[in-house]
């Protein structure tokens, strides 16, 4: 029997009936599979949940963390709830399901590879990662919005009752960063957000604009403090394995059809999912 293997996916986007195929057809190798989903499964809590308890079944441990669209709040999803609340709403349901969550012990993947303590964040972001040349985060974000790129959150994640959505990662980089050095100092770690850690793999974004609403420069040296072996995160709809001080970071989404239909209409082959995380 093969052994055990710690596996990501992110940005299933299971809104798409073609994404949601794919979703359904996510199975395990061995009987012992663990699979990271670092956000953006859908927008509606029940797509949400729906799909976190299909693949709950098939792997021995679904591990989750936010994205943008679980939090945003559409007048046609019959939960209204906003900011916070809808998180918490979100991460009761996965509790519910035996799925593991940002708020969470953090658990320790032993097999191949490990002892490796797995930390799901939710970290949101603070508008720190803007384009070179673009001077002040105030002007950066005015002239996104000249170019005609701005992130539906701004319309749809609504930060209550937290200020701005900027409060609102402040607030959660406190919390992550807190338990993260509660975590044993011999163990390495696999960190997973959904956002990018460092600004490094949004420069390679089509539309640099778009940054803006990819992580905060708060975390760049998270990697390196806390031990990581990888860093697990999605958002970008770039899947691709890069290095930065000799940790491997793993983007791990699907996206959506046309973003697929593109890549392979220039030769670019579909990156295998789930994603290998370790050994």
């Amino acid at each position: 029997m093969p052994s055990s293997r710690l596996l990501a996916v992110s940005d299933l986007h299971v809104r798409y009936p073609e994404n949601r195929a794919i979703a359904a057809e996510l199975r395990p190798t061995s009987e012992g599979d663990w699979l990271i989903i670092a956000g953006d499964v859908g927008e509606r809590v029940d797509d949400v949940i729906d799909t976190l308890a299909q693949l709950r079944q098939r792997f021995a441990q679904v591990i989750w963390v936010p994205g943008n669209h679980e939090l945003w709040t559409r007048r046609k999803d019959p939960v209204q709830l906003r900011g916070e609340h809808r998180y918490r709403h979100l991460v009761a349901r996965c509790r519910a399901l035996g799925v593991l969550t940002p708020e969470d012990p953090f658990p320790v993947w032993t097999g191949v590879g490990g002892p490796v303590t797995v930390a799901p964040l939710f970290l949101l972001y603070d508008y720190s990662f803007w384009p070179d040349g673009a001077g002040t985060r105030e002007e950066a974000i005015a002239a996104a919005y000249r170019a005609g790129v701005v992130c539906t959150d701004e319309h749809l994640l609504h930060p209550d009752p937290y200020p701005s959505r900027d409060a609102w990662c402040d607030a959660r980089i406190t919390f992550g960063e807190k338990r993260l050095a509660e975590v044993d100092p011999a163990t390495p770690t696999v960190l997973v957000n959904h956002w990018p850690l460092t600004r490094a793999p949004t420069r390679a974004l089509r539309r640099p604009e778009f940054a803006l609403w990819c992580g905060t420069q708060r975390t760049a040296d998270w990697h390196i403090r806390f031990r990581a072996v990888a860093v697990v995160y999605g958002h970008l709809h770039i899947p691709r394995v890069t290095w930065e001080d000799d940790v491997r970071f793993v983007e791990a989404s699907l996206g959506y059809p046309l973003e697929r239909r593109r890549r392979e209409a220039r030769g670019i082959p579909a990156a295998p999912l789930p994603r290998h995380v370790l050994p």
